[in-house]
């Protein structure tokens, strides 16, 4: 490890805006502030300007409301059960917390320093510690979201930002390729939007899906719309997926996307940061959003494959 990565590791204690818990939870910045004011389920800090910060105890805090909900509760009744439960986050869940926090920290730190070392040492630890799932929630998913912070506030370079794409790139790739060869369930098609150039999103969600059975077959970035139907129809793909960064061009989701959902017969799901922002201009065109967490977004896909094969069944 360089000098200059080691001295960056002592900042710790992250704080994430709203858009970035927005992300990582999929819950939108209207509920999270309704879930603040009117039921008091979390108390971000404040800045002088009044934008919310929010801790990874509240993130946490969060997650676990989405998971109660989903199981039935009320809202109203979130708050008392949480406090039946015990505290957020113990002193033990604190300390793992700042392990991961630590790594997210020291790879980001080689990513500065372009160390590649460094950054093998703390992802080649966690993944041995860890299944690949966790290591893509807890290591990989914060890392992307400071980075992508640090690139959007022009901090930082470039060249950081294709040094690290290209390290990720090949670490999931090899780990993708030897997944695949085992996999025997129903294919699904991937690919980033048109003049999206960001695969890593896209090679976590192969391989989220890859671990939940499917067999994804990646066409990689800045993939035409028009092909799609094609390429899904000839591998016999059950679901076309695409990932997005950054906003495409207007037209994208203005034409293309509805074009590409009248010419196929499966289900067109758009992931990543950028569904979120236009998730009405999506579901107009007859797509389906699954926002930008990978895992919450594989067990919506999960649940429409299961729908579209439930009606085939009965038609049968």
């Amino acid at each position: 490890m360089s000098k200059g990565t080691s001295s960056n590791m002592a900042n710790s204690d992250a704080l994430f805006p709203i858009r970035t818990v927005s992300s990582l939870t999929n819950v939108n910045s209207i509920t999270l502030r309704a879930w603040e004011s009117r039921y008091g389920l979390i108390n971000p800090v404040r800045k002088s300007s009044g934008h919310r910060l929010y801790t990874q105890a509240d993130i946490d805090i969060i997650n676990r409301t989405v998971a109660l909900l989903d199981r039935g509760m009320r809202i109203g009744q979130v708050k008392a059960e949480l406090s039946r439960q015990g505290s957020p986050v113990t002193s033990k869940e604190a300390s793992a917390q700042d392990v991961w926090q630590k790594h997210i920290n020291h790879m980001q730190s080689a990513v500065i320093y372009f160390d590649e070392a460094a950054l093998d040492e703390s992802y080649t630890e966690m993944l041995s510690l860890h299944p690949v799932k966790t290591v893509t929630k807890r290591l990989l998913n914060p890392l992307l979201i400071q980075l992508g912070d640090r690139w959007n506030n022009m901090t930082g370079s470039v060249a950081e930002e294709h040094f690290f794409g290209f390290y990720l790139r090949s670490k999931l790739g090899a780990r993708l390729h030897h997944r695949t060869r085992q996999s025997q369930g129903q294919k699904v098609l991937l690919a980033c939007l048109p003049g999206d150039q960001h695969e890593i999103g896209l090679l976590l969600l192969a391989l989220s899906a890859n671990e939940r059975g499917f067999r994804a077959i990646i066409l990689g970035a800045d993939m035409p719309m028009e092909d799609l139907p094609y390429v899904a129809e000839k591998s016999g793909c059950a679901a076309i997926i695409l990932s997005g960064t950054i906003q495409p061009a207007p037209e994208v989701f203005r034409d293309q996307l509805p074009a590409l959902v009248a010419a196929t017969d499966v289900p067109v799901i758009i992931g990543g940061p950028c569904s979120l922002v236009a998730s009405s201009i999506i579901a107009r065109a007859g797509a389906i959003v699954c926002g930008a967490d990978i895992e919450i977004g594989m067990s919506k896909i999960e649940q429409i494959l299961a729908q579209v094969n439930d009606l085939k069944g009965s038609s049968e």
